[in-house]
């Protein structure tokens, strides 16, 4: 990934362009920048496609020939687990290839994927919290939008649908609303937080390896293209009806177009913080809690909600994401793409130079063997 401003200003330092699939950048002030392919690695790139689809399509064969589709609800849990470590896999193929290939990319393999180190560390940290926190905020108003536009019934101060739910277990009923609430809201941070690890399967592929891979066509393009295949890596499990209870292209297409959205967020996470890990975090908590809320917010009278309008990944997650990406553009934050965790170069003494020695002069002063040097040599300067 890199920095699109100032791009001219740059000077690009390291091994030879002919052997090099990376380049590392500084500006001119000689703190190095991100590491970015020199050009996108397309070989790769198909290699990683191929098998992270085809990976994802095998592990859901099961439910597909089990004729049950999504009603085996611990096969469904299984393959969809299994299916969130098919990018980590492709990520592991195709960087084999890359450095057998090309040698490259220079840059160590965790930081090429945005894994290490964590610097500056104040900002992952915070965009990482940010991101986690901050999905359970966004599923929550996209709730709402879809109550404003009517596509379904919320019932926020009688919580009659969570009352329902409460009511189907044995033994909560007694327990004060307030409590359950409480407990409910624990239970799903501690699920999101279960979900780090499933949701680095996908992240490291993504917004790891994909998303840097693509960086020479420029952000935009990279971030679209990166939600148009993860939207599309879904496929096995929205084709019986995942998601949106739409087993048909139509599912698909909602699929791809929440993706591409919460891709751009995501992608940003990435870009501004030059870390993997808010992504994570976000993709973690929105596992977590999509269903969760939907329990707290949803009118118990009413008839289910066509997910696909109400959902984050549907249209009310497509207008807050919007929303919140318009922002995100008109405060210049997609233009703000820092070093990766990369340490500023110290500063380096030129060797001493020695004054030309005259017919009668011997090339020595003070102690015999030790050349002199010019009380005048040129100061310390750091390395561009």
């Amino acid at each position: 990934m890199s920095m699109e401003t100032e791009r001219n200003d740059k000077v690009i330092v390291g091994a030879e362009p002919a052997a090099a699939s990376a380049r590392e950048e500084v500006d001119p002030k000689g703190r190095p920048l991100a590491i970015v392919p020199a050009t996108v690695p397309w070989l790769e790139f198909a290699v990683f496609v191929a098998v992270a689809v085809i990976l994802a399509w095998l592990v859901c064969l099961p439910l597909w020939l089990s004729g049950e589709g999504l009603g085996n609800v611990m096969l469904v849990q299984v393959s969809g687990m299994a299916m969130m470590f098919t990018p980590l896999i492709a990520v592991v193929v195709a960087m084999f290839i890359q450095r057998r290939r090309t040698g490259g990319p220079r840059a160590s393999i965790v930081r090429y994927l945005g894994i290490w180190p964590l610097r500056p560390f104040g900002r992952v940290l915070g965009m990482t919290a940010l991101a986690f926190f901050g999905i359970f905020v966004l599923v929550a108003v996209a709730y709402l939008v879809g109550a404003a536009f009517g596509w379904m019934q919320v019932d926020l101060l009688g919580l009659s649908g969570f009352k329902a739910q409460l009511a189907q277990l044995p033994g909560l009923e007694e327990i004060p609303v307030a409590v359950a609430v409480i407990g409910y809201l624990v239970i799903m941070a501690l699920g999101s937080l279960f979900n780090l690890t499933v949701a680095f399967g996908e992240e490291v592929g993504w917004r790891g390896w994909l998303l840097t891979s693509l960086r020479p066509l420029g952000t935009w393009p990279a971030l679209i293209i990166v939600g148009v295949i993860w939207g599309l890596w879904h496929a096995p499990l929205i084709l019986l009806g995942y998601n949106f209870a739409r087993p048909d292209i139509t599912g698909l297409a909602f699929m791809v177009g929440g993706c591409v959205m919460l891709g751009i967020l995501f992608g940003w996470l990435r870009l501004r913080t030059g870390s993997i890990w808010p992504a994570v975090a976000g993709h973690a908590a929105l596992n977590g809690s999509a269903g969760m809320l939907l329990g707290l917010f949803i009118d118990g009278s009413a008839e289910a909600p066509d997910m696909a309008l109400v959902s984050f990944l549907g249209v009310s997650g497509w207008i807050v994401s919007a929303i919140v990406i318009a922002v995100l553009f008109a405060t210049g934050q997609f233009r703000k793409q820092p070093e990766l965790g990369f340490k500023r170069p110290k500063a380096v003494a030129p060797a001493p130079v020695a004054p030309a020695a005259s017919a009668t002069e011997t090339p020595t002063s003070g102690t015999t063997g030790t050349p002199a040097t010019s009380p005048t040599a040129a100061p310390s300067s750091e390395v561009l």
